[in-house]
This record gives structure tokens, C-alpha cells and sequence, in this order.
């Protein structure tokens, strides 16, 4: 399975968002630190989901590396989230 197929499986198993968007932005970091070939490096989570309401934007990111667990958020570089209740 693909790191991006994964972020969204746990993101949606967790949270039941209503909006979930998943985007590998690697190849824009060409030439850059963390980048590698093929992708699966550089990512950003746009995501709505009630579950998020009432909780601080440090709340829900800590929701989110917490729902992805250590293992998955070791293979990522870099990882953007735009999150809304």
C-alpha cells in the first residue's frame, strides 16, 4: 500500500472526516533535504472533521500524528496539515 493510501485509511478510520484530501507534494521538493525518488516523502493533509471540534490546532495535530502512529510518520519528511472542525 502506498504511504498516501495509508495516510488516508487512518485518517478516515479515525476521524470519519468530511472532507479528506491526501496530496504527495514531493516532486516539488525535488533537489531538496528528504526528498527521494518516486514520491511518498513530501505530503499535505487537508482535512474537516467533527471530530476535531473544540480541540486547539496543537490538539489536532497531535490527533493526527497519534492516529498515524510513529511507524508512518517516520517515513514521511515532511507532512502540512490544514485541519478544520
Amino acid at each position: 500500500m502506498s504511504v498516501s493510501a495509508e495516510i488516508r485509511e487512518r485518517l478516515e478510520q479515525s476521524f470519519a472526516p468530511e472532507q479528506l484530501e491526501v496530496l504527495d507534494e514531493s516532486e516539488e521538493h525535488r533537489g531538496h533535504a528528504g526528498f527521494q525518488e518516486g514520491g511518498e516523502s513530501h505530503f499535505r493533509v487537508r482535512m474537516k472533521a467533527a471530530a476535531l471540534d473544540g480541540q486547539s490546532r496543537i490538539q489536532r495535530h497531535r490527533a493526527v500524528h497519534a492516529a498515524l502512529g510513529p511507524a508512518l510518520i517516520g517515513r514521511i519528511h515532511a507532512l502540512a496539515l490544514e485541519l478544520s472542525a
